[in-house]
């Protein structure tokens, strides 16, 4: 599997998080890795907003809602359904 973003993934799509990338401030960062948004943690695109932005993601069983720039800042390897 090759790595892309997070947000490049359609509705229904899993992966793994590889990496974060330096594009967060710090405080940002820390905000998403207390969600859980570490590396190796597996990520599933439940579904976008009816204007496409932001999408909602379950990680460990939390609904998190990301902007796509956010989303672009991930660095993620898709996992076979």
């Amino acid at each position: 599997m090759s790595a892309q973003t997070l947000d490049k993934l359609e509705v229904g799509s899993r992966a793994k998080i590889v990496e974060l990338t330096d594009g967060f401030q710090r405080a940002e960062r820390d905000r998403l890795i207390d969600f859980g948004l570490t590396p190796g943690t597996e990520i599933l695109v439940e579904f976008r907003s009816a204007g496409g932005d932001p999408t909602a993601y379950r990680v460990r069983q939390t609904l998190v809602a990301l902007r796509r720039v956010q989303a672009a800042n991930i660095v993620v390897e898709e996992v076979p359904s």
